[in-house]
């Protein structure tokens, strides 16, 4: 996949197959209030098993166990989350953001182990200044971490910032839909660009349009619109799956 920017923070990534979409970059404060949610849950997760185990850690293993967990907490917490929830920690998960790729695709655990090692260069000694400084600089948002591992903290669907949205992200109400045969990048772009325009366009208005696209797809189309299925929404339908899914 390639990138370029555009005027705003939004980034255009495109796929390998000519498809173009908008991922956002999330800021500077969610990412703030994330960590701080991530901040509070890594407490309770040494402090609960403490308070419960403390006594019986301490007289079969002594203090080297619970001085481990400790240390796989605050190193890993993260790294595990961003590998095994789709680049959502708990705290990103809450606020509606993940770590993706720069390029959009998903984080592989090598990317999120870099980032994640790198952070203690972004918080150096306690300040946060460092990786202000660097977000603040870097296209996209990116703390050191970011930059080092080449990812990008994106806002999601289910964002609680009515700030930043995909152009297309409403897609998720409608069901995906395989494309029955192989699209052209001409086709791919073409579906894309009606489901940007769907919503100044007027049902009757998009159907019309759609209905010559739906035909050339699929000569079944009127079994499937019988059934109950608009021309847009099986062409939305596509869209959806050339889009990608980022909630």
């Amino acid at each position: 996949m390639k990138s370029k920017r555009q005027t705003d923070t939004s980034i255009i990534v495109q796929t390998p197959e000519g498809i173009e979409f908008s991922l956002y970059p999330a800021g500077m404060l969610i990412r703030a209030c994330s960590y701080m949610i991530d901040f509070v849950i890594q407490g309770l997760l040494f402090i609960i098993p403490l308070f419960l185990f403390i006594d019986i850690v301490i007289e079969l293993f002594g203090t080297w166990l619970m001085l481990l967990y400790f240390f796989l907490l605050n190193w890993f917490y993260h790294v595990f989350c961003e590998v095994c929830f789709k680049g959502q920690s708990a705290g990103k998960k809450i606020m509606g953001i993940r770590v993706v790729r720069s390029n959009g695709s998903p984080i592989n655990p090598g990317a999120s182990f870099v980032r994640n090692l790198l952070r203690f260069a972004d918080t150096f000694m306690g300040f946060y200044i460092i990786a202000f400084s660097c977000m603040t600089l870097c296209p996209g948002f990116r703390r050191i971490g970011d930059l080092a591992a080449d990812t990008l903290v994106v806002y999601t669907l289910n964002s609680l910032s009515p700030t930043r949205k995909s152009s297309i992200m409403w897609l998720h109400k409608y069901e995906k839909i395989v494309p029955p045969r192989k699209l052209s990048n001409s086709e791919k772009q073409n579906i894309i660009l009606f489901a940007k325009r769907y919503p100044v366009l007027g049902e009757v208005r998009a159907n019309e349009i759609a209905k010559k696209y739906a035909e050339d797809l699929n000569d079944q189309i009127d079994k499937t619109v019988g059934a109950g299925l608009s021309y847009s929404a099986y062409l939305l339908g596509i869209a959806r799956t050339l889009s990608g899914d980022y909630s």
